[in-house]
């Protein structure tokens, strides 16, 4: 396949909606996180027949804890339950699949999921999937400076090679390019503590259709989208082209 030039290589997405869309149809909150995973196949698929080379999703923040204890529950039992229904498609369309974000707090059998999935996929090379889980970007760079200020104090590194480069080799993104596409869905236009170093310089993408409803030809609306913009990283248009 000839990938597109004007294909974005890494696209980030926030899937919200999830609850609304259930509510909206007098279903429980959980079957629309259920009905999600649709979406999620179909974004995966599409993001393999474009070209696109990174697709991250943003599936559970830090700050979701704070949700009532059922649907909690309920969404971890969902990602073990999806992980070990999804794995044997993963390894057959070569989708590498890795997870950011914090493990400490979360349970030995998502845990135990996680290995697994990231063990088996870890090979695969036509898409690079990164589910950011227990993940709030805050909490990603304080890690990072922690990080960095340990390999200070320990004569690893000195304060004047500190760089851009070196905190984002800190980062649980470490070795995936930033976002050149951010899609948002359910009409929110927020960032809601994820990515925001790697943000810097990415196009956003706001829909009001739910994630439950966001299948492929909305995704391919987004990166439609995208290939309207003119990406400049501050410069003028005549030094672009």
């Amino acid at each position: 396949m000839n990938k597109d030039k004007n294909i974005p290589r890494h696209v980030a997405i926030i899937m919200d909606g999830n609850g609304r869309w259930a509510r909206k149809k007098g279903l429980d909150r959980l079957r629309g996180h259920y009905e999600g995973v649709v979406s999620v196949r179909e974004v995966i698929q599409a993001s393999l027949d474009i070209g696109v080379e990174y697709l991250t999703i943003y599936a559970f923040s830090s700050e979701n804890w704070g949700r009532p204890k059922s649907e909690v529950e309920g969404l971890m039992e969902l990602f073990c339950k999806t992980i070990a229904l999804e794995i044997p498609s993963l390894v057959e369309k070569n989708v590498r699949v890795v997870f950011i974000g914090e493990r400490e707090g979360l349970g030995a059998e998502v845990l135990k999921s996680i290995d697994l999935c990231e063990r088996t996929t870890r090979d695969n090379t036509a898409l690079t999937l990164s589910v950011a889980l227990n993940y709030g970007s805050r909490q990603e760079i304080v890690a990072a400076v922690k990080r960095i200020t340990e390999a200070v104090s320990r004569g690893e590194l000195t304060v004047d090679r500190i760089s851009e480069s070196v905190v984002a080799d800190h980062l649980f993104t470490r070795n995936v390019p930033d976002p050149d596409l951010l899609i948002r869905t359910s009409g929110e236009h927020r960032l809601s503590n994820f990515l925001m170093w790697q943000l810097s310089y990415t196009e956003f993408y706001f829909t009001e259709t739910l994630w439950p409803d966001f299948h492929r030809e909305a995704f391919l609306d987004a990166i439609n989208y995208y290939k309207t913009r003119s990406r400049r990283y501050g410069l003028v248009t005549e030094q672009i082209y």
